[in-house]
């Protein structure tokens, strides 16, 4: 035996001082959980209910109820929505949420052009900053346009000295519209988002920035990359590249053509790339998921450091 012992008692204390250190790490650390839904269409609109068109329903309660029960198995601790109705409807979810045992005293709620299908997020932690703008204009076509529902921006403060910058989008749809190229104007609002990162990340390149939502496009088309930015760049964003528990990664369904497609992302800069727990991060595997909407739930966790 030699002077430091067996290799096989080294090797044990070695393995015990990892653990000690993993151990040590995660007393002074805490998981946040992020996540991004698009409840679809929770706001009064026309429906068909017991057999009659009724012009302002709400969500039908049986889809409310699976969006709750979606919600409980993620319990997230920041939840950025996409299609919230107005803030009525928003504190209408909220209470509801607080009854499941989900309590969000701090809320976003964004404006945009769209008068009727909004942003929202909704955080147990306090909102410290705001820096959403409902009115982003740009033209097409010769035309003036708006990003339809303008850009969700807030930073909310983890802790005493961790800050968190969430940005939400929700590009136009693909549905065809008369008036212009759906697909050039998402190509214009993804163009419009991307300046709005740049600027963050300019001017503090170690941001610990995410970008969550619907951005009505699969990963190979423009606006993708355009959100993602330039390969090399500092100012390049990271796709987490989320899959369920069977390896899937499609987060909604498009029942008139049977076409599963991702289209809702969680992007996260380099400086918050690191506190990024990818197997703590996913996309919901809900079995009631199509009961509460057309997209799937998605969420991330950050291990915040505690100093």
């Amino acid at each position: 035996m030699g002077y430091y012992g067996s290799k096989a008692g080294w090797s044990k204390r070695l393995l015990v001082s990892l653990l000690l250190i993993v151990f040590s790490v995660s007393l002074n650390a805490k998981d946040v959980v992020v996540a991004s839904y698009n409840l679809q269409n929770y706001l009064k609109m026309e429906r068909r209910v017991d057999g009659k068109t009724i012009p302002d329903a709400p969500k039908p309660e049986v889809e409310t109820a699976a969006v709750i029960d979606v919600l409980k198995q993620i319990h997230p601790d920041i939840l950025g929505v996409v299609e919230m109705g107005d803030v009525a409807m928003l504190e209408d979810f909220q209470r509801r949420l607080k009854s499941a045992g989900m309590d969000y005293p701090h809320r976003e709620w964004v404006k945009g052009a769209d008068p009727e299908r909004h942003l929202a997020l909704l955080s147990k932690y306090p909102i410290t900053a705001r820096d959403s703008i409902d009115d982003v204009p740009f033209e097409l076509n010769e035309t003036r346009q708006r990003i339809n529902r303008g850009i969700l921006d807030v930073t909310i403060q983890l802790s005493d000295s961790y800050k968190l910058r969430l940005v939400g989008a929700h590009l136009k749809s693909r549905r065809q519209v008369p008036e212009f190229d759906e697909k050039a104007m998402r190509a214009k609002e993804a163009t419009l988002f991307r300046k709005h990162l740049d600027e963050i990340l300019t001017s503090d390149p170690a941001a610990n920035l995410l970008l969550f939502g619907d951005l009505n496009d699969t990963k190979n088309e423009q606006p993708i990359k355009e959100l993602i930015g330039s390969t090399g760049s500092p100012l390049r964003m990271r796709d987490l590249f989320l899959t369920d528990r069977q390896g899937l990664r499609w987060t909604h369904f498009w029942s008139a053509a049977d076409i599963y497609s991702r289209i809702d992302y969680l992007l996260v800069s380099n400086g918050l790339w690191p506190e990024i727990v990818m197997s703590r991060s996913g996309i919901s595997n809900a079995r009631n998921w199509y009961k509460a909407s057309d997209h799937r739930a998605i969420h991330t966790t950050i291990r915040v450091p505690e100093k």
